[in-house]
């Protein structure tokens, strides 16, 4: 009886770290989705401030449209790497997922185990007990 309560105490620890591995999944897969979205909305505004041909451009205006894109490319070198950075991080959390699964995989296993050793322990028990005596 001490093992199948230290399993069932083991599988309740091991389930709520299934969850909170499963929880850190998503908060980085989300994570991730929002870097993504940072980064393209960074790479449309460096598009969209790339020089065009005017008629009337002036020194001031090339100067500040420069330091802008420059700013802007700055900005969308480190989204890259927060992206890049976010996606290890959801690799790492659904590997702890994928290891929180299996260690609760195996304890339900061996719960599975003991309960099959319980019943045959009972089933031995019964083929030993002595035959019942008739009525009279």
């Amino acid at each position: 009886m001490a093992d199948a309560a230290r399993l069932k105490r083991l599988h309740r620890v091991r389930t709520l770290q299934l969850g909170l591995a499963r929880a850190d999944e998503a908060r980085a897969r989300a994570q991730l989705t929002s870097e993504t979205q940072l980064a393209h909305r960074i790479g449309q505004l460096v598009d969209a401030v790339a020089p065009v041909p005017t008629a009337a451009t002036g020194a001031v205006n090339l100067a500040a449209a420069a330091h802008f894109r420059e700013r802007l490319q700055r900005s969308a070198e480190a989204a890259v790497n927060r992206v890049r950075m976010a996606e290890q991080h959801a690799e790492r959390s659904g590997e702890a997922t994928r290891s929180a699964r299996r260690d609760q995989n195996a304890v339900e296993k061996l719960i599975d185990r003991q309960r099959a050793e319980d019943v045959r322990a009972e089933m031995k028990a019964l083929e030993d007990a002595p035959a019942p005596l008739p009525r009279r």
